[in-house]
């Protein structure tokens, strides 16, 4: 038998591989592994809220990758839960939130470590 943290816990990773296939248009990395996802809630009835940002307040896209996280969750969860994503921009997206995968894909696209010249510029690891 399975507990409601369980089912939560459950439902999260299916979220999260629904994140995985979600791209930035401008990116070649999913948003999850970007590091723009803060936070995802599940709540006792399946429903999910989850805290995301982009990686600039003027993105151009913004409405069309909020469409799209959402059309991504509800294929995985199912059309009758609910999401709701809260746009938050504190704090601000900076390449050190993308994932290992994520800065993996990176390097292979453009070539070199991307995150770790920005660390280097900024005094970090």
């Amino acid at each position: 038998m399975t507990g409601e943290g369980d089912e939560s816990a459950e439902i999260k990773q299916r979220v999260i591989k629904a994140l995985k296939n979600v791209y930035d248009p401008e990116i070649p990395v999913n948003v999850y592994d970007l590091g723009l996802i803060y936070r995802i809630d599940v709540d006792e009835r399946g429903n999910v809220e989850l805290d995301m940002t982009l990686t600039s307040p003027g993105c151009p896209v913004a409405e069309m990758v909020l469409k799209m996280v959402e059309a991504a969750i509800l294929d995985e969860i199912g059309i009758e839960k609910k999401v709701h994503i809260n746009l938050v921009w504190d704090p601000l997206w900076t390449p050190d939130k993308v994932t290992p995968e994520g800065r993996e894909k990176l390097k292979e696209v453009y070539g070199y470590d991307f995150v770790g010249e920005w660390l280097k510029k900024r005094g970090g690891r």
